[in-house]
């Protein structure tokens, strides 16, 4: 594949368009004019990755830019439904490939056009300097499959894998995701829900679980409820969550010791510039499927419940009442 349309410039979206260009023509569809413009100057990616990638086009409508082989949907689980909307009968001959955190994101994308669908979920992640500029944060891999709801050759994932492995990134293809979606699902709903309530960013404390007060606790318990629910509906899971958390902690403090800033989960960076979150595609998600196996979730649903209490807090905020003397 040799021409490949990123759908979202974020900091996922950035990462991949940066890296594919080197081996791909590479076009880009933005929300805004003003971003298409900046990507079509260049996009420059720094930290892990040292490059300055030509963007063959990007545009603010799919019908302004060249008809690809590859389109790779990295926007928010929360715009997904308007995105797909929009490109519903474009990009006929493509392979469509998410990369949305939690569940259901195939099933949006299916609705809108019968393209073969690969399902896929990123570790990496990066910091968006500004509309051309990011930097590459966490070099981790990209795991993909084929959808199940759509007859997509695994050979054609495993070609996809190839290509953004060639680019630079990491990247594993499966025959089956399912088993490594659950890992990262539930390994999310537990870091994601308590980075978003209590405003850490993923640090030691979230492994922690010595004294009756650790935080680790918390963490551990609802990556259970999660493993319970996988395990009541047959799903044998490729990681265990915790020992993915208990990794990721040991990698930020190998990075602190080296002078980087320590990792904020995505929620938390929503909570922190006040946008919609992903929680219901998470937890959420967790919590539908835990009702549909009878599985009991009630950490799971509480998290869940107060990320939505916490964004619902920002309808709130004004200028507070002046104090009367008394």
């Amino acid at each position: 594949m040799k021409r490949v349309c990123v759908v979202g410039a974020g900091a996922i979206g950035s990462l991949f368009a940066g890296h594919l260009g080197q081996v791909a023509e590479v076009s880009v569809l933005t929300r805004r004019a003003e971003h298409a413009r900046a990507l079509r100057r260049g996009l420059r990616v720094s930290g892990k990755s040292n490059l300055r990638t030509r963007i063959a086009a990007a545009a603010d409508t799919p019908g302004a830019l060249p008809p690809p082989e590859l389109v790779i949907i990295a926007c928010k689980a929360t715009q997904l439904e308007t995105v797909a909307a929009e490109l519903e009968g474009h990009f006929p001959g493509a392979v469509v490939m998410t990369v949305q955190n939690g569940l259901g994101a195939e099933e949006i994308v299916a609705r809108h056009g019968d393209w073969p669908i690969i399902s896929a979920v990123t570790f990496m992640s990066g910091v968006r300097h500004g509309d051309a500029h990011v930097e590459y944060e966490l070099d981790t891999e990209t795991w993909m499959g084929p959808y199940s709801g759509t007859r997509t050759d695994p050979a054609v994932v495993r070609e996809v894998a190839e290509l953004i492995v060639a680019s630079g990134l990491k990247a594993r293809a499966f025959d089956d995701l399912l088993p490594a979606q659950w890992s990262k699902l539930i390994f999310n709903a537990a870091v994601n829900t308590v980075a978003a309530t209590t405003g850490l960013p993923h640090v030691a404390a979230f492994a922690e679980r010595e004294r009756p007060e650790d935080l680790g606790h918390v963490v551990h318990e609802l990556m259970a409820e999660g493993v319970r629910v996988a395990a009541a509906l047959g799903i044998e899971l490729y990681e265990d969550p915790w020992e993915m958390n208990v990794r990721a902690v040991r990698r930020g403090e190998t990075a602190a010791a080296a002078g980087a800033y320590a990792h904020l989960p995505s929620m938390l960076e929503d909570v922190l510039h006040r946008r919609p979150t992903e929680v219901d595609f998470i937890a959420g998600a967790i919590v539908r499927e835990a009702e549909r196996a009878g599985v009991p979730v009630p950490l799971t649903a509480t998290l869940w419940r107060l990320v939505r209490g916490r964004e619902a807090s920002w309808a709130l905020d004004r200028p507070r009442a002046e104090a009367v003397p008394a």
